[in-house]
């Protein structure tokens, strides 16, 4: 059996503990990001299972088509829109998602408050320029941290938040906002005055076709002008362009960002790393050893479960002729 594992940008998976899980398989890994649909039908020739890097690699039915022998997709986490499910069960194609943790994202996240509210790579990138304290930050303590989705991730943060004595104000579903409520956190009387009140506005939201350039440039312009606005998430949440024109005209006044509309992100004249307000980060959320592990190891398990015959976890069972019971 063959499994192809894209994406490997870092060529780490082959040094994960449970890499050994695939140790009867026949295993191709490509480090590169490729978009091209007559390389990846290639790469992917012979493959029987290809183990998906979260969302790095899109799969539809222009790709199946071309990919006769495929006969299971393995997520590491969930799926998402770069995965056309609907075509997969069309082609035959067994889906299974995996498992993630939201203790990664929700640290890399407050590394990003920190460092953005206390302006650390200016100072440190002026220091290695032999220039002594050339700016001043902001502490947390007695700021409002502003949260859009108060799932896994935006609990954590929450919680971290109140450990450095900030105020938690919550914006998004009912659900989400009496959760906070419930939690001792506020919950925003409106979308307006959220982006008014904060000091910094983390996102966490899954990106769908709802939430897709959600946040719009009049919502940011709304926010304070020394406010710091987060992104972890998806950069598609926010408006194409929105974001750029609103740091722009001074509201917010900084921004960090790990996400991307185009990644593996490497033209250094990308607007986001020629403004010194914006801290970017490529992609580091979800990259860290413990988490890849868990990812990894969750979606080699399926890989080989499947192919020993026990299907529990495909999510769409109809693509082998099998409906949930």
């Amino acid at each position: 059996m063959k499994v192809v594992i894209p994406d490997d940008y870092q060529d780490v998976v082959r040094t994960l503990n449970c890499f050994s899980l695939l140790d009867a398989f026949e295993v191709a890994v490509y480090r590169d990001a490729c978009s091209d649909i007559d390389e990846l039908a290639r790469r992917f020739a012979g493959a029987q299972a290809l183990v998906l890097t979260r969302e790095r690699t899109p799969i539809d039915s222009r790709l199946l088509a071309r990919l006769p022998d495929l006969q299971l997709i393995s997520q590491t986490g969930k799926i998402a829109a770069h995965l056309d499910l609907e075509a997969c069960t069309a082609a035959g194609v067994a889906v299974t998602e995996g498992q993630g943790s939201p203790v990664a994202p929700a640290e890399l996240t407050w590394a990003l408050i920190m460092a953005g509210m206390r302006r650390l790579l200016p100072a440190i990138d002026a220091m290695k320029a032999g220039r002594w304290q050339v700016n001043i930050g902001d502490c947390l303590a007695g700021k409002t941290l502003g949260i859009w989705g108060y799932g896994k991730i935006g609990r954590r943060i929450a919680r971290y938040a109140a450990a450095f004595d900030m105020k938690v104000v919550v914006w998004g579903s009912e659900a989400s906002r009496a959760a906070a409520v419930s939690d001792g956190h506020s919950a925003a009387e409106n979308r307006e005055l959220f982006f008014a009140s904060v000091d910094v506005l983390s996102l966490h939201l899954r990106l769908n076709d709802a939430t897709r350039g959600l946040v719009r440039f009049e919502d940011l312009r709304r926010m304070k002008p020394d406010a710091l606005f987060v992104n972890t998430s998806r950069a598609e949440l926010v408006a194409p362009d929105a974001l750029r024109q609103a740091l722009q005209s001074g509201r917010p006044g900084r921004a960090a960002l790990d996400v991307f509309e185009q990644e593996p992100l490497t033209d250094p004249l990308h607007w986001a790393l020629q403004m010194p307000q914006v801290l970017c980060t490529p992609h580091l959320g979800y990259v860290e050893r413990q988490g890849y592990e868990l990812y990894f190891g969750t979606a080699f398990a399926n890989v080989v479960a499947f192919f020993e015959g026990r299907r529990d976890a495909v999510i769409n069972p109809a693509a082998l002729g099998e409906t949930h019971g």
